[in-house]
This record gives structure tokens, sequence and C-alpha cells, in this order.
């Protein structure tokens, strides 16, 4: 279906690969993040990779090296499958890791698909794996909107299978940048005492376990104990929601060991009005510390700093002290009482205080 020519795309060159791209490309499908994410063995033989972009153009796809536009010199690659009966396909790009971090991937990704555009596909489509932030990223700076999730439809070495994120692009698409509305999550949010980080997979069964206590399930909505499924499910996919927009999911560390002390999100983001709701829980050993209004004081000077965030809520059932002297703690007024709002066990139902906390007036 594709033309075998080259497509210029400002500092880098699109082109058919040849003999001596071999290694460079295999040295590119060798390292050990790419092999983690790789369904089968990677391609390591500098023979095979050339073989297996020759079966891609027989397919009717296209398998290009990336070039240095000035020198030449091989810096990774990136394809276009062979499109479907419906005039779809996939679109896949790897740089070298010492060329990361210059813009290359989106460059070389945006050229590509407005060139397989020009050529008649009718759909451009990027699968990555639910933990794969990196590749989420770029498909939103190639101007690939996210569509939704597939379920286990990334598959990784081992057998086990991951949930992809679907992102596309359609040729009237402007093709411009896709901004999340939530910033990346910060850096080193911390006041010296308590640290703020991104939940990951690797925190699950930490939030699992805290998930599971009696007294937080209490105020659980619903108020049931979660499977450990459910916990993976959360810490996994917490990283590409976020760039999503739909929720900000984060562990509460002790900022002078790295444990984890609890967790603090913002959920129901409701980007029209400008809104988000905050919930919060922290481990037992952590408690009367203050970990917890030290956790809300910089998850929410963040909100109001970093994103466009009017209005942070919080909802608390009528027996919830604890979590009412947080929010008074941290500058959180009452605005409403929500009658028989939220699930209790057996049937029974608890009124819902509402919180508010406005970001601050320009001229304070």
């Amino acid at each position: 279906m594709f033309p075998r020519e080259s497509v210029p795309a400002g500092p880098i060159l699109l082109r058919p690969p040849a003999g001596p791209d071999a290694a460079a490309l295999a040295g590119c499908l060798a390292g050990a993040e790419t092999a983690r994410r790789l369904a089968g063995p990677p391609p390591c033989a500098p023979g095979e990779v050339l073989v297996r972009a020759k079966e891609i153009w027989e397919r009717g796809g296209a398998a290009l090296a990336v070039a240095d536009a000035a020198s030449g010199r091989c810096l990774g690659a990136v394809a276009v499958a062979p499109p479907d009966a419906c005039g779809a396909a996939e679109i896949g790009c790897l740089i070298a890791p010492e060329a990361r971090g210059r813009g290359l991937a989106t460059a070389a990704v945006r050229a590509l698909t407005a060139w397989a555009f020009r050529h008649g596909l009718a759909r451009a489509e990027m699968r990555c794996d639910v933990e794969n932030l990196a590749a989420q990223r770029l498909a939103l700076a190639a101007g690939y909107s996210r569509e939704g999730v597939l379920r286990a439809a990334s598959p990784r070495p081992g057998g086990e299978r991951a949930d992809a994120v679907l992102f596309a692009r359609l040729p009237q698409d402007s093709g411009d940048p896709v901004r999340p509305y939530l910033p990346p999550p910060p850096d080193g949010l911390t006041d010296g005492v308590v640290r703020l980080t991104p939940l990951t997979a690797a925190d699950a069964r930490d939030y699992h376990a805290l998930a599971c206590l009696p007294d937080v399930v209490a105020y659980a909505v619903p108020p049931l104990p979660p499977p450990f499924s459910d916990s993976l499910y959360r810490c996994r996919h917490a990283g590409a929601r976020w760039l999503a927009g739909e929720r900000a999911d984060l562990a509460i560390r002790d900022a002078a060991t790295g444990a984890f002390a609890g967790q603090i999100q913002l959920t129901h983001i409701v980007p029209p009005l400008g809104e988000a709701m905050l919930g919060y829980s922290v481990s037992p050993a952590y408690r009367g510390r203050g970990f917890a209004p030290r956790a809300v004081e910089l998850l929410v000077g963040w909100a109001f700093t970093a994103t466009p965030l009017s209005r942070i809520i919080a909802g608390t059932a009528t027996g919830n002290a604890a979590s009412h002297r947080v929010l008074e703690k941290t500058g959180f007024t009452r605005e409403a009482v929500l009658r028989a709002r939220l699930p209790g066990p057996d049937g029974t139902r608890y009124d819902d205080i509402q919180w508010v906390r406005l970001r601050p007036s320009p001229d304070r």
C-alpha cells in the first residue's frame, strides 16, 4: 500500500532501513525495558531485524529507520502496520535510549502519520500498555486522542496480558498536541515530613491493606472491602487515568523513610466547572502525627497552583469526626448536608456533609 520512500521530518529523516542500520536497530530492541513490553523475544540479531522490516513492507505496511538528517546515523525505528479491512492501522515508534528526550519520537510519529494519511490510510491507532506512560505521552504529543481502554489487549512476556490504552487520529484531525487537563505528576512534592508520589502497581499491597481496614471500609462507597484485583487495577491504571484527566492518585509517604503511609486522590474531575473531589486515608501507624492535613495541604496547594481547578470539594459521613478535623485544619468550610446520600451497611443510609475550599483570589 505504501511506497518505499524517505520521509523528511525536520531534524530526522524516515527512510527504509539498510544493512548498516541493522546493528543499531537490534540494540534498540535489546533494552530491558523494551523487552519487558514485547510479547515475545526481541529480534536482537541484526539480520532478523531487517527480515521483520521486509515482512512488514510485503504485507502492506511500512517500516522505516529514524535517522539523523545531518549525519545519517540510525537513531531508532518507526512503523505503520498493514491496514486492516476497515483501513485502520497501528503505528509504533522506538528511539535509542541515548537519543531520547529530544522530541524525536514525536517528530517521527507525526511525520509518519501524516505521510500514511497522504497515501490513503483512513485511521491511525496507537495502543499503549496501561503502565507505559511514556508511550501514552508520545501519542498525545503526536496529536492522537485517547479513546478508551482495551482489556487484556497488551501481551507481555511470560504469558501475562495487560490492558492497553487506545489512542487514534483521523485525517481530518488537526494533529496538534493533545494537552492533558492535569499537568504531569509533581516531582518531589514534599514539606519535609510528608512526600506525595504517584500511585503505581508497586503500591498495590500496601494500598489494599489500607483499603481493607474496618475503619476505612466503614466510610468507603460502598462500605465493602475491595478484592485485591480492584486494588491492583486502581494502582496499575493510576498513571494512565492521570494522563486522561480522570483522577490524580498519589501515595502518602514518610519523607524520611519513603514508607507508604496512606493514599490521597482528586476524583470526579469536572473540567467545565473547574471542580474536583478530594479523598484520603492514612495507615494506623501514621495517624495522630499530622500526615493527613500535611498531605491535603500539599495536594490542594499543588492543584491551585498547577491546574485550572477552582473548587476542591470533599464529602464526609456525619460520624467521621477525624476527617472533619483534617478538613477544618486545611481551610475547608462546610457547604451543605446531603441527606441520606451515603450507603451504609445492611441498607442503611448516612447524611453526607459537603466541604469546599476555593482557589485563592488573585488579590489576596
